[in-house]
Parts: structure tokens; sequence; C-alpha cells
């Protein structure tokens, strides 16, 4: 019985650690400032981008009904103007952290 306790206290910990990845915000804007900030504003109120058919990301987050879920799908789909960038899980998530810590209205 003990040993199916552990055995279930290990899986509920390892499971927990997993799905508790946590999004670093800062990481993301490195990230932004790297890939992103050519075509579009990355800094927190800043609304115009250096490519004028590119959203900034103030103007993105500030989209009502913006979501974690909306931006992944999005940064994940091609666009026709813009590069295929591929980002690994972590970037993908610190990049959405960051994106969403701009939000200034729900």
């Amino acid at each position: 019985m003990r040993l199916w306790l552990t055995v279930i206290s290990a899986a509920a910990i390892s499971s927990t650690a997993a799905a508790q990845q946590v999004a670093d915000p800062q990481k993301g804007l490195a990230l932004a400032l790297k890939d992103c900030a050519p075509c579009h504003g990355v800094a927190k109120g800043e609304t115009r981008s250096p490519n004028p058919n590119a959203p900034s990301f103030q103007k993105i987050t500030d989209v009502p009904g913006m979501t974690a879920i909306a931006l992944n799908v999005a940064l994940q789909s091609p666009h026709k103007t813009m590069p295929n960038l591929m980002f690994e899980p972590d970037e993908l998530r610190d990049l959405v952290a960051y994106i969403l810590s701009m939000k200034t209205r729900e």
C-alpha cells in the first residue's frame, strides 16, 4: 500500500510540475526584441511599428477578447506578410506572457 501511495504521489508531483511551467515575460521581451522588433512595435505603450502594416504588440494585446490561446494560435499560423518564425514551446509561452503583460483593458 505504501509503495502504491508513493508511486501516485510521485506521478502527481511530476504532472503538476509539468503543468505549471511558468512563463517568463522578461524572456519574452528579449525574444520580441530579437525576432519581432524589426517589424512590430514591441514596447509597452508603443502604438506604431517600424513596418506600418504590422500592428504593435500593444494594439494586439488590447484587442477585446485577446487571450493566451488566441495569441498561441496566431503565432503558430502562417501570415502572408509575416515570416514563418518557429518558436520552441517555452519561447512561445514566454512571448505570449510578455504580450499579455501589456494589456491595458479587459
